[in-house]
């Protein structure tokens, strides 16, 4: 299991951007990441005051770099970048608090472009899903 420091040798975001703290790949060859959203998160401070609620271009951010650990060996020397977003489906809003658990699983390598399919869920229900298309330039 990669800590937030050994997960910064790979993926090449930083604070605030970096959005997952714990992340691995499991033997059946999964990728899982974990955030706790935190009281005072900039993306929760006006979205919206009074009940802060996570917004889903961030859920998608949690599930892509949960992605990217699939890739962790290739991304060295590359950028990273979303080359497509699609089916992704918000189930239940995620708040203050929680802790996103992230599962990614890899449909496609087409040298250089990787498309996964993810699932964000917090204590076990299912909060987003979607796919998620990678390219390392």
């Amino acid at each position: 299991m990669l800590d937030k420091e050994q997960i910064k040798q790979y993926l090449p975001h930083r604070e605030p951007m970096l959005l997952i703290e714990k992340a691995w790949v499991d033997e059946e060859g999964k990728g899982h990441g974990e955030y706790r959203i935190k009281e005072d998160e900039f993306f929760t401070r006006g979205h919206f005051p009074g009940n802060p609620v996570v917004p889903g271009v961030i859920l998608c951010e949690i599930m892509a770099q949960s992605c990217a650990i699939l890739i962790k060996d290739q991304i060295q020397g590359h950028a990273t970048l979303y080359r497509g977003i699609d089916q992704v489906k918000f189930k239940n809003m995620v708040k203050p608090g929680d802790l996103c658990e992230v599962t990614a699983t890899m449909d496609e390598n087409k040298g250089g472009i990787f498309i996964c399919s993810a699932k964000l869920c917090v204590d076990g229900k299912l909060c987003c899903r979607g796919v998620l298309t990678l390219a390392l330039v």
